[in-house]
């Protein structure tokens, strides 16, 4: 019998072929397959509802159906990996059958099943709007990075904080941990309709980070701690290392 969960969450992972870093990402080869592919393999190993991927090229559409996964053409215009889902999500669920939309980047190829599942798990308060995911800092030259997101939040358990605002500075200030903060969202199918609602916020811009334009709208976001950090994809030197780590995991 099939999980009655699973007709009712859609994952959706977006990729957008422009790239100043990497060019043609989405398409780079890892272990004898695209990296977009990868990305949609691992959201396959959470066997947690239906998949589709929402591109913006021809070329990453053909790679992906040759692959056997679902995927739909988007805009090349959209500013947001949230713009680019919401769009998909209009087009193959047109009948509002998916309550819970998940956002899993396109450019996260050796990412945990586990960690795509731990992202669900916030959602079964069903006070929550949005859930995401973070991970305790331990690199001490992280906690100063500006390009780690640092999320401040309130404990809701050992394992779950209610997140109270996301910054590129070293925050909180003070004795105790600090959390990088990983860009993969769980929507309620409300929530996201809200979101591409509003237009950007003066924190979301002064930032730089979307996911405050949330909180500025007064939704609530929760967030699963889990215990690595995905590696994402944006330079030369990371392809190489998602290389090494997915050949590694075949051996």
């Amino acid at each position: 019998m099939t999980d009655p969960k699973l007709d009712k969450t859609l994952v959706l992972i977006p990729a957008r072929m422009a790239s100043t870093r990497l060019p043609g990402k989405p398409l780079a080869d890892i272990c004898g397959l695209p990296m977009i592919v990868q990305v949609a393999k691992r959201a396959c190993e959470a066997a947690i509802g239906r998949i589709v991927v929402a591109v913006d090229h021809d070329d990453t559409f053909a790679a992906v159906a040759k692959a056997g996964f679902e995927v739909v053409m988007t805009s090349q215009d959209h500013q947001s990996g949230s713009d680019r889902i919401y769009e998909a999500l209009k087009a193959v669920d047109p009948d509002g059958l998916a309550e819970i939309v998940m956002n899993v980047q396109g450019d996260l190829p050796t990412i945990d099943p586990d960690t795509i599942r731990a992202s669900l798990r916030p959602l079964e308060n069903p006070a929550v709007d949005i859930a995401t995911l973070a991970v305790e800092i331990t690199d001490e030259e992280e906690k100063t990075k500006p390009s780690v997101v640092k999320l401040v939040g309130s404990a809701l358990s050992d394992k779950r904080m209610r997140a109270l605002y996301f910054t590129r500075a070293t925050a909180p200030y003070g004795a105790g941990p600090l959390y990088h903060h990983i860009g993969l969202y769980t929507y309620r199918r409300a929530a996201l309709e809200k979101f591409v609602s509003l237009g950007p916020s003066p924190l979301e811009k002064r930032e730089s980070l979307e996911q405050l334009r949330a909180l500025e709208a007064g939704m609530r976001i929760d967030v699963e701690i889990v215990d690595t950090i995905p590696l994402g994809v944006d330079t030369p030197g990371d392809l190489e290392k998602a290389r090494r780590i997915l050949s590694g995991a075949a051996l």
